[in-house]
C-alpha cells in the first residue's frame, strides 16, 4: 500500500506547537545549562519555552474561536493554515524572551509567511515547507544587527540547506532539516571559542533543534529522542555546571569579543532591554540605527506595525527612550546581568528588603489594575487577546520582592499558566499558594478580606473561601454565529455568561445584564460588584443599582470602570 504523502496544515502546526512545547519544558534544564554565550546567566531555556509558551497560547485561541458546531448549524470553518501559521508567529512575537527567543519569533513569523501566503489553501506540501525554512532562515539572519556564526542562525541556515536537497514530502523535508540542524549544531564550538572552552553546544541552537525534532514527530509520527548531538558535553556541562558558567563569566568579562545568540558585541553591556513597540517601518529602521550605537546583541524582529525589540546596553534608559520616540513601546523588561533582578536600579544601590506578604493578580483592564494596586497588589495586565505566559506572572513575583506570595489568575484559563509560574517562584525561595479564581471580580472579593499580618495559610483559607463564595458573570457581543449552552447566537448578539457558560442570548446590553443578574440573586447575594469595560455606558449601570435597590433589600451594589477589558460588563454577586 503506498504510503499517503505528509502535509503541514493548520492541525498539524497546532500539533507541533504542542510538541514543541513539551521537547523544550523536558530540554529546558540542560539549555539552560549549556547558556554560556553570550553572557553566563542560564535561561536561554527558559527563554525558548516561554516564547512557544506564548506562541501555543495563541494557537490554541484560534481553535477555540472555531468551535465544534452541531450538524444542524452552519459552522464557520476549521482554522485555515495561514490563520493558524499567522497566529503561531504572532504569539511568538508578543511573548518572546532573550535573545534567542526573539531569534526564534522571527523564525516562526518567517515559516509563517510562507505558510500564509496561499490565502485560503488548507495545507503545504514539501517545497512549500523547504521555502519557508528557507525564508524563515533567512529572516532571522536579517533581523540580528550583527550576526554571528555558530549560533542558533547557523544551525537554522544548516536545517534550511539540508531541506534544500529533498524531493519529497513533508516528513522527509522535515527529517533532513533537523539532521542537517543536528550537525550543524554539533560543530558550533569549533566556530565559537568560548562554546569551545566549556566544552558546550550553542544553548539556542540546542533549543531550535528540538523544535525541528518536535516538526518531525508531527509529520511523521515518529520522536526523536535525542534532540541533542550527544557524546560528552552536555553530561560534563550537567557536572561541571557551576566551574564551566565562572569561567565563561569571567573570560567574557575580561575579553571583548562576540556577544548575543546570533550577534556580535563590544565588552558586556549591564542591561538587557525588551519591548514590544507599535511602530512604522521608517522609525524602526532609524531605531536600529540608534539602538546599534548604544549597545550589542542587537535583535529587532516583526512587522506590520509590531515589533519585539531586543538589546543589550549600559544606558537602560536611553535605549527605551529611542522606542518611545519611534512609537509607542510596551511590556517593557529590564534586567541587570550582574544583578539578575527585573527591572533593577543604580548599581551599587542596597538590595530592598524582602516584604513578608504580597499579593499578585492577573487583571483584564487598567482600570481594575489601578483599583487592585491601590489595594496593595502586584498586577499583570492581560489585554484582550493576549493572556500572560508564566514567565511574565513569575516577573511580578519577583517585582513583589516579598517571601510569601498570594498569586490569582482571575481566569479559568490560565490555571495552568499560573500553576507553572507558581512552582517556578517556589524554586526560587518563594511561598506561593494559588488561589484559583476564575474572575476578576473573584479577585476583588478575595482581596477584599485580605489581612497580611495574620498566619499565611490562615489568610489563604479566607481569600480561597470569599472568591468561592462570589458567583461571576460577564457580558460580551458575539463576533459569530455559534452553538452554546443557551442555543444558537448569531453574530452581533449580546451574550450573557454565568460562571463560565452563556446562560442568556440577547439583543439589548442593558436588558441582558438585568436577566443575568436577577438569575444570579435568585439564589441570594449581600453584595453585587459591577465592572464597566470601555465600551459600556453609565446608564446600564445606573440602570441595574436601581434595579438591585427596588428588587432586592439589603443588597449592596458597588460599581467601577475596568478600562479595556474586553468584556462589556463583570458582574460579581457575594
Amino acid at each position: 500500500m503506498p504510503q499517503v504523502p505528509q502535509i503541514l496544515d493548520a492541525s498539524a502546526v497546532r500539533t507541533w506547537c504542542g510538541l514543541a512545547l513539551g521537547a523544550l519544558g523536558r530540554a529546558r534544564e540542560e539549555i539552560d545549562a549549556i547558556n554560556v554565550y553570550p553572557v553566563a546567566d542560564g535561561d536561554t531555556g527558559t527563554n525558548l519555552y516561554l516564547t512557544v509558551e506564548s506562541a501555543v497560547t495563541a494557537v490554541e485561541a484560534v481553535f477555540a474561536g472555531h468551535g465544534a458546531m452541531p450538524d444542524n448549524v452552519t459552522a464557520p470553518g476549521r482554522p485555515t493554515l495561514a490563520e493558524v501559521s499567522r497566529a503561531m508567529a504572532h504569539g511568538a512575537l508578543i511573548g518572546a524572551r532573550g535573545n534567542s527567543g526573539t531569534i526564534l519569533a522571527q523564525l516562526l513569523r518567517g515559516m509563517a509567511q510562507v505558510l500564509a501566503a496561499g490565502g485560503d489553501t488548507s495545507h503545504t506540501d514539501g517545497p512549500g515547507l523547504r521555502l519557508a525554512l528557507r525564508h524563515a532562515a533567512d529572516a532571522a539572519r536579517q533581523a540580528v544587527a550583527h550576526p554571528v556564526e555558530g549560533t542558533v542562525l547557523t544551525v537554522a541556515a544548516a536545517a534550511a540547506d539540508a531541506a534544500d536537497g529533498v524531493e519529497g514530502d513533508c516528513g522527509e523535508v522535515a527529517r533532513a532539516a533537523y539532521e542537517g540542524a543536528r550537525s550543524a549544531l554539533a560543530a558550533t564550538p569549533r566556530q565559537l571559542a568560548v562554546l569551545e572552552r566549556a566544552g558546550v553546544v550553542d544553548a539556542g541552537g540546542r533549543g531550535l533543534v528540538a523544535v525541528l525534532a518536535a516538526l518531525v514527530e508531527t509529520l511523521t509520527g515518529h520522536a526523536r529522542v535525542d534532540h541533542g548531538t550527544g557524546g560528552t558535553a552536555h553530561a560534563r556541562v550537567r557536572h561541571e555546571q557551576d566551574g564551566a558558567l565562572a569561567r565563561v563569566a569571567a573570560d567574557a568579562g575580561a575579553r571583548p569579543g562576540e556577544c548575543g545568540d546570533g550577534a556580535a558585541a563590544g565588552d558586556g553591556p549591564a542591561f538587557e532591554v525588551i519591548y514590544l513597540l507599535e511602530a512604522e517601518d521608517e522609525a524602526v529602521a532609524r531605531l536600529r540605527t540608534r539602538l546599534d550605537g548604544l549597545g550589542d546583541s542587537l535583535v529587532v524582529v516583526g512587522g506590520d506595525g509590531l515589533w519585539n525589540v531586543h538589546v543589550h546596553v549600559d544606558d537602560a534608559g536611553a535605549a527605551v527612550e529611542a522606542g518611545v520616540e519611534a512609537g509607542r513601546p510596551y511590556r517593557i523588561r529590564i534586567t541587570h546581568f550582574g544583578a539578575g533582578d527585573v527591572h533593577t536600579g543604580g548599581a551599587g544601590r542596597p538590595p530592598r528588603e524582602r516584604a513578608q506578604r504580597a499579593v499578585v493578580a492577573v487583571v483584564p483592564g487598567e482600570g481594575l489594575a489601578g483599583l487592585y494596586t491601590e489595594a496593595g497588589a502586584t498586577t499583570v495586565l492581560a489585554r484582550p487577546g493576549e493572556p500572560p505566559a508564566s514567565g511574565e506572572l513569575v516577573e511580578a513575583v519577583r517585582r513583589a520582592h516579598a517571601r510569601e506570595v498570594v498569586l490569582l489568575p482571575n481566569d479559568a484559563e490560565l490555571r495552568h499558566t499560573a500553576a507553572a509560574a507558581a512552582e517556578q517562584a517556589r524554586t526560587e525561595g518563594v511561598r506561593v499558594a494559588l488561589i484559583p479564581t476564575r474572575s476578576a471580580v473573584q479577585g476583588i472579593a478575595a482581596l477584599a478580606v485580605h489581612e497580611p499580618d495574620r498566619r499565611f495559610d490562615e489568610d489563604v483559607v479566607a481569600m480561597t473561601s470569599a472568591a468561592g463564595a462570589t458567583r461571576y458573570a460577564e457580558l460580551t457581543v458575539a463576533e459569530r454565529q455559534s452553538w452554546t449552552m443557551a442555543g444558537i447566537c448569531q453574530a452581533g448578539d449580546v451574550l450573557g455568561l454565568i460562571d463560565g457558560d452563556v446562560a442568556v442570548i440577547g439583543s439589548d446590553v442593558t436588558a441582558t445584564a438585568e436577566t443575568v443578574l436577577d438569575r444570579m440573586l435568585s439564589a441570594g447575594g449581600e453584595m453585587v460588584t459591577l465592572v464597566l469595560g470601555d465600551d459600556a455606558s453609565d446608564t446600564i449601570a445606573a440602570h441595574l443599582e436601581a434595579r438591585v435597590r427596588e428588587s432586592y433589600l439589603a443588597v449592596d451594589t458597588v460599581v467601577y470602570r475596568g478600562g479595556r477589558q474586553g468584556a462589556l460588563l463583570l458582574i460579581g454577586v457575594e
